[in-house]
């Protein structure tokens, strides 16, 4: 499998190490954030697309007024089966469904949601118009996509250490597709294709803590669609690899716990 065709590919073991490592490394802040955005507005039924294993919907689960209908969506089904093991703090939906081609009629929510969703979709004014199509009247379209790699710095130390590794076809699924869709020129231009009036693109650093350099190495290396393309070049290497990117940062944070930047683009979008 070539590695843009496993860019999508989140099986096997991966849900549940995405879920444990990853959600509280780069994931959480955000998704605090985009709860804080939906919440001030009022609400009937709101879609979250691209769900992965839940951590928005948890927070939009918490945020937001009981009387509020949830529907979580991902194309993933390994993804959702991880979410709805690890629950909600009252009931959602969740279905299986693709972000290109909605099963919801016309004006069905009063906000869309994704989050670090959109750089995974092939044909993004596209999925943006999909997104429209099912918001009612002056409904909310809010999103977020990672900036560059290199304002991401845990990642970007996981790619350089990969490329020693697999110098001759250095695996670049982080640059390519969670840091390949960072210009704000071309999502605005996406989101006007797709029907949307101006957008609204906010930058936001936070930080990435963990108690060691191992945990954003795992976090990285097998539990994301990073880890199809390390074993692709090597089947048995996996760990290898783990501990090459342990190593980088390692040197680069420290041999403790290890603090890094995050940075990431803000999207609302009004219909």
């Amino acid at each position: 499998m070539t590695g843009s065709a496993s860019d999508k590919v989140f099986a096997g073991s991966i849900p549940k190490i995405y879920e444990t490592y990853l959600v509280p490394l780069i994931f959480q802040p955000y998704a605090d954030d985009l709860a804080q955005r939906v919440a001030v507005r009022r609400l009937g039924r709101v879609l979250e697309v691209a769900a992965g294993t839940g951590v928005v919907t948890r927070a939009l689960a918490a945020a937001l007024p009981g009387n509020v209908e949830i529907v979580a969506t991902d194309l993933n089904q390994a993804m959702l089966d991880q979410a709805a093991a690890k629950g909600t703090s009252r009931p959602v939906t969740w279905r299986h469904a693709d972000a290109m081609q909605l099963p919801f009629p016309d004006g069905s929510f009063d906000v869309v949601v994704c989050q670090f969703g959109a750089m995974f979709f092939p044909d993004k004014a596209k999925a943006f118009g999909e997104a429209r199509r099912v918001l009612r009247q002056c409904g909310l379209f809010v999103f977020n996509v990672w900036d560059r790699i290199e304002e991401n710095d845990f990642a970007a130390a996981v790619t350089d250490a990969l490329a020693s590794v697999f110098p001759g076809d250095p695996p670049r699924f982080m640059a390519r597709t969670p840091h390949g869709y960072h210009d704000r020129a071309i999502i605005e231009r996406d989101v006007a294709q797709a029907g949307f009036g101006a957008a609204d693109v906010a930058t936001i650093r936070a930080s990435s803590r963990a108690d060691s350099p191992r945990i954003p190495a795992l976090a990285y290396c097998q539990g994301t669609p990073l880890r199809s393309e390390i074993e692709a070049r090597n089947a048995t290497g996996l760990e290898e690899a783990t501990v090459a990117a342990e190593r980088e940062i390692a040197r680069r944070f420290g041999t403790g716990a290890v603090e890094g930047r995050i940075q990431a683009h803000v999207v609302s979008a009004s219909a």
